[in-house]
């Protein structure tokens, strides 16, 4: 069993930059991939970015690459995802997923643990 806690989420401006961490509990996290998964209101979760167990592997949504970085630290247990260039459709609640060795880092479905979200708005 793995329990998810994400924070940092808040309300900035435009063009601004947050960094959101997910905290893991478990001795096995290295072993997971993790990623970020958003929902704004009315829509459906979508993937944001994954980062496979070792590290080596990182995927992006389209809409985000090039502005959001994701990273892990196993020592901490803890994933991160620093955002900059933000826009308002960005605007959703931000949600930490796990699942163990998964190679298939876009699929939503393959995430068995998630954590409760933290909410990201972004004035325009």
């Amino acid at each position: 069993q793995v329990q998810l806690v994400e924070s940092g989420g808040g309300l900035v401006q435009t063009g601004g930059s947050l960094s959101l961490s997910c905290a893991a509990s478990g001795r096995t996290f290295s072993s997971y991939t993790m990623a970020w998964f958003r929902q704004a209101p009315g829509k459906e979760r979508e993937f944001v970015a994954a980062i496979s167990w070792s590290g080596r592997m990182t995927d992006y949504a389209d809409s985000v690459k090039g502005r959001f970085t994701i990273s892990r630290d196993n020592a901490k247990n803890t994933v991160y995802l620093q955002m900059n260039s933000l826009k308002p459709e960005d605007t959703a609640v931000y949600y930490c997923a796990a699942a163990i060795f998964n190679v298939y880092l876009r699929d939503r479905g393959r995430y068995d643990y998630w954590g409760q979200g933290t909410q990201v708005t972004v004035s325009s």
